[in-house]
């Protein structure tokens, strides 16, 4: 979920307040197939949670995860989500404008259909590659400026949506063994409901001394 405009709060505790998982309850497909690229027992760091189901997936592979977004209901049904699965969530109510990354705190960041402004994507992204550990993983899936064309899911605005060559500038530094646009059936819950364009990124934060290409 985007955290911007300020009232994105509000709006977001509106569309998460009733009892329906508006995103569903199963992971991102992207998530689910490249979660195995995570260290075991990894510290990660989600991004735009929203609901909970992507935190939740991967804190049943026996990660911890830290679930963060501007909508205290999203977080409060994303907990609830966690206990029916038998597992536990740490969540924070921030904005990402106001969210500090510490340095070399994460084994991997994800960030799932989390749209953003250009400036706060910028920094929020800096931030990531700061936030990781050597060797650490980030894992983003965003809408492109085709999904215009289709209208099954994400921000109708074309500054929120995402290109490859954007995320490879705002992801200088990191090694990045997939990164690719394409159309895919997108299926979660209400909101995202058939074919989509998409950009997705996988990022590695080389060793000390080792140099991303």
């Amino acid at each position: 979920m985007a955290n911007q405009p300020p009232d994105a709060a509000a709006q977001w505790n509106a569309r998460f307040s009733g009892e329906t998982y508006v995103y569903g309850t199963q992971p991102n497909d992207f998530l689910a197939e490249m979660a195995p690229r995570l260290r075991p027992h990894s510290r990660v760091l989600s991004l735009g949670e929203g609901e909970g189901r992507n935190a939740v997936h991967l804190a049943t592979l026996g990660h911890t995860v830290h679930a963060v977004d501007a909508s205290s209901v999203g977080l409060e049904k994303a907990r609830h989500l966690a206990s029916e699965r038998g597992v536990a969530l740490e969540t924070q109510v921030t904005d990402l404008a106001a969210f500090t990354f510490e340095p070399e705190a994460w084994d991997a960041v994800i960030m799932i259909f989390c749209h953003l402004p250009p400036a706060l994507r910028r920094t929020v992204a800096r931030g990531i590659v700061t936030g990781l550990r050597p060797g650490g993983i980030v894992l983003v899936e965003g809408y492109t400026p085709d999904q215009l064309r289709y209208r099954t899911g994400g921000p109708p605005v074309e500054e929120l949506l995402y290109t490859a060559d954007a995320l490879r500038e705002d992801f200088a530094g990191l090694n990045l063994p997939v990164l690719r646009e394409l159309t895919r059936e997108v299926r979660e819950g209400t909101l995202h409901t058939g074919m989509a364009a998409v950009v997705q990124l996988v990022g590695e934060k080389p060793a000390p001394g080792a140099r991303a290409p």
